[in-house]
């Protein structure tokens, strides 16, 4: 096993670092060279600011996320549980590429479905794996496996759509979620193991990404992107044995993404209108109503969670 090798040649740190940098040049280089298959964006109509995006690569997250799974698959220790993992992460991808690669954009019923499907597999795959005992609040609790599984494919689902929807801003989605998971590593890094290089590795495609993502952005993740890096958070809070963390550690993404979903959610199923001067994704909100710059949002943004991560590692 190429993991074995290189622990055998080098101290963990050595390892890790050989990793992180070989992922990122890897990236960088594949993202470079803009593949002929990848759509170009045509613009969001109900976004601001989206007509600017019209043209650029779309769905690049096909890239670097199989180039996440190529490193970790060098760099890790493989077990059933993470080769499932990695396939799965390579289907939630695949589902947002093929979206963003059509003609006619994939309805909302069928892609929540999806998630759905790929949710329960995850938690099966989770719960035969790992014991269901998690930390809240510095208490130890165990929770009832059927429970735990309902609340897990919750988790996953609303993070995959959470973070998707929080994508619209050149380099602000892709900054939260290294700020969210590398706070996941650096805090529970006892509990990760190397899933946290797992989460390192993930960060590396996400550095390289923004050399070309930062504004003016040159390439889109697309659905395939940001799909797959809200399914990649909430593997590593139900690894970190603090799913509920994910509450604060994401907040950020969570508000800015998650009350449009709320919003509309209200108004389809229960016709419930709230939030009516507010708009949503609320990077949208305070560009249109406060007149923000896109990187004023981005920095503004991951300041406030970084503030976040820093009083909940604190508290």
């Amino acid at each position: 096993m190429l993991y074995d090798l290189f622990l055998n040649n080098f101290t963990p740190v050595q390892t890790a670092a050989i990793a992180v940098i070989c992922t990122f040049i890897l990236t960088f280089i594949t993202l470079n060279m803009r593949f002929t298959f990848l759509p170009e964006d045509q613009g969001r109509a109900f976004a601001v600011d989206g007509a600017l995006s019209r043209g650029k690569l779309r769905g690049v997250g096909i890239v670097f996320v199989i180039d996440f799974i190529i490193a970790s698959a060098v760099f890790l220790p493989l077990s059933t549980e993470l080769i499932i993992y990695l396939l799965l992460i390579f289907f939630v991808m695949l589902s947002g590429y093929l979206d963003d690669a059509a003609e006619k954009p994939w309805n909302e019923y069928k892609k929540g479905l999806i998630d759905l499907a790929l949710s329960v597999a995850t938690m099966i795959t989770f719960l035969s794996q790992n014991d269901s005992q998690i930390s809240v609040l510095g208490f130890e609790v165990v929770i009832p496996y059927p429970l735990y599984f309902i609340l897990g494919v919750a988790l996953i689902w609303c993070a995959i759509n959470v973070t998707n929807c929080a994508d619209g801003v050149d380099g602000l989605s892709a900054t939260l979620v290294i700020i969210t998971v590398m706070s996941f590593v650096l805090i529970f890094s006892e509990n990760l193991g190397s899933m946290g290089l797992f989460g390192e590795l993930f960060v590396a495609t996400l550095l390289a990404y923004l050399c070309f993502n930062t504004y003016p952005s040159s390439m889109l993740m697309g659905d395939a992107g940001s799909r797959a890096m809200g399914f990649f958070i909430a593997i590593i809070a139900m690894k970190s044995h603090h799913p509920f963390a994910y509450l604060i550690l994401s907040l950020v993404l969570i508000l800015d993404g998650g009350l449009g979903l709320l919003k509309v959610s209200l108004i389809r199923f229960l016709k419930i209108h709230i939030m009516k001067n507010i708009r949503t994704p609320i990077h949208d909100h305070v560009r249109k109503n406060m007149d923000w710059s896109g990187p004023q949002v981005v920095a503004r943004f991951a300041i406030a969670q970084i503030i976040l991560s820093v009083l909940f590692a604190m508290f």
